[in-house]
């Protein structure tokens, strides 16, 4: 990816060597994240439950987030991990995991679960699957759990974007990809989109001083910020292949995480440091330093169309259209 490079707006500069380790205490803490079933998601999952926190493992398959459970609490002695049902490819399951969340506040949402170059598809409700799944499935989430995010001490919202949103930015024209699928310009555009909804949701957040629903004179601001995991050993590379039977290209994937990539528990890193770590800005961006492939978390470069105050806009009002879920207030005038 290309070098990461810190200035204005990006965030704390990570420490160097940061890890796990170094993570804030946890307890008392309500973590919901988003694909914690495998690969970055359980790895940030387990660290945190590693420092005490309640870690919500929210996920589409049922097996495999018991397992993750399950998994969590063999790891990790006493760790408080609990599995609920969640399809982001699907609004109505969206809505139903905010509806029946069992907790009162949420102090941590990492929005974590993404698909990677799949074949052509859509959604439960007709959005092309990459953009549906990965950006309006987010979006629709966060908005209806914000209320109990709002006027918790030190509450975030981290988005994981890729630093492959560099490949393409948002076609507000055609966020479906009806006129033409590239599967991984898709995949760019779906990532370049996390970082616009990171950047407005910043913004609004900080308007409103607690965000939508924010108790009264709480003072305290959620703050959004976003994460990439570099090259990590997961099986996002290798899905669209396996789908499509190109038995090839997934073993060209599978031996480039063998060479090259490195373990999810290091890919989550910067997710970690940006939900975690003291002093994080809004809308920084955090990935692995310094080329952005490998390393302890640092700020990352980004795509100057990521922090287009206008487009974020035009794809928060879009988003909004299509999910359905309003946030309210915090628009430009």
């Amino acid at each position: 990816m290309t070098k990461a490079k810190a200035g204005a707006g990006t965030g704390t500069k990570g420490k160097k060597g940061w890890s796990a380790g170094d993570m804030p205490d946890q307890s008392g803490r309500t973590a919901v994240v988003t694909g914690a079933n495998s690969g970055l998601g359980l790895a940030t999952a387990r660290e945190l439950a590693r420092r005490g926190a309640r870690v919500v493992l929210a996920c589409r398959s049922e097996a495999r987030g018991r397992a993750a459970e399950e998994l969590i609490r063999r790891e990790v002695p006493g760790a408080e991990a609990k599995f609920l049902p969640l399809d982001l490819a699907d609004l109505g399951s969206v809505r139903e995991f905010a509806a029946g969340f069992p907790y009162g506040t949420v102090d941590l949402l990492i929005n974590n679960a993404g698909v990677m170059a799949l074949p052509y598809g859509r959604t439960a409700d007709g959005f092309e699957t990459q953009f549906g799944v990965n950006h309006l499935g987010h979006f629709a989430l966060t908005g209806l759990l914000l209320p109990r995010l709002a006027g918790v001490p030190g509450a975030r919202v981290v988005n994981v974007s890729s630093g492959l949103h560099a490949l393409a930015n948002v076609d507000m024209g055609d966020l479906n990809s009806e006129r033409r699928y590239r599967r991984w310009v898709a995949y760019a555009r779906s990532k370049s989109a996390n970082l616009l909804f990171t950047h407005e949701l910043a913004r609004r957040l900080a308007g409103a001083g607690a965000g939508s629903g924010a108790r009264k004179g709480s003072g305290a601001a959620v703050v959004a910020a976003a994460a990439h995991p570099g090259y990590a050993d997961t099986n996002l590379q290798t899905a669209g292949a396996r789908m499509e039977g190109r038995a090839l290209a997934e073993r060209f994937f599978a031996l480039g995480n063998r060479l090259i990539a490195q373990p999810a528990a290091s890919g989550a890193l910067p997710t970690l440091y940006a939900a975690t770590a003291p002093g994080v800005r809004p809308d920084a961006f955090f990935g692995p330093g310094p080329l952005g492939l490998r390393g302890a978390p640092a700020p990352s470069w980004r795509a100057p169309w990521t922090r287009d105050d206008v487009a974020a806009e035009r794809l928060w009002v879009a988003s909004e259209q299509l999910t359905g879920v309003a946030y309210g207030g915090g628009g430009r005038g």
